[in-house]
């Protein structure tokens, strides 16, 4: 039986790293969580928080459309080179990344959210 790409990317050893990051998760991430992506509210599709993908931690992808978001945060300002370097690694892998700033998703949270949609919206059509 051929592996889908999902259980090709999908990283047993940061499962527990994993854990640990949905239970320490920014007031951002838990903002975009519970207004937007939290039980099916973005379009009817399934969002995953802080999932382990190749070698990463996303803090949220929705598998059926390859779609990973992240959320950047003080403790991203010191590391853009490695979110490059992620943000690359997984539109090698195939995903569309979209990256936010805490700020966004806290003062304009209206705003993501249509960001988000237009994304689904384009990603809808190439399936």
């Amino acid at each position: 039986m051929e592996k889908t790409p999902f259980v090709e990317h999908y990283n047993t050893n940061l499962k527990s790293y994993a854990k640990q990051h949905r239970n320490e998760g920014t007031k951002a991430e838990a903002t975009l969580w519970k207004y937007v992506l939290r039980g099916k509210q973005m379009r009817g599709y399934t969002f995953n928080r802080q999932r382990p993908v190749l070698n990463y931690i996303a803090d949220f992808m929705c598998k059926p459309l390859k779609l990973v978001i992240e959320v950047d945060g003080v403790t991203h300002e010191d590391s853009i080179a490695r979110d490059y370097t992620k943000t690359k690694s997984l539109e090698e892998a195939g995903f569309t990344v979209l990256r936010f700033k805490d700020d966004d998703v806290l003062k304009n949270i209206e705003l993501v959210k249509k960001e988000i949609e237009l994304a689904i919206e384009r990603l809808e059509d190439n399936l």
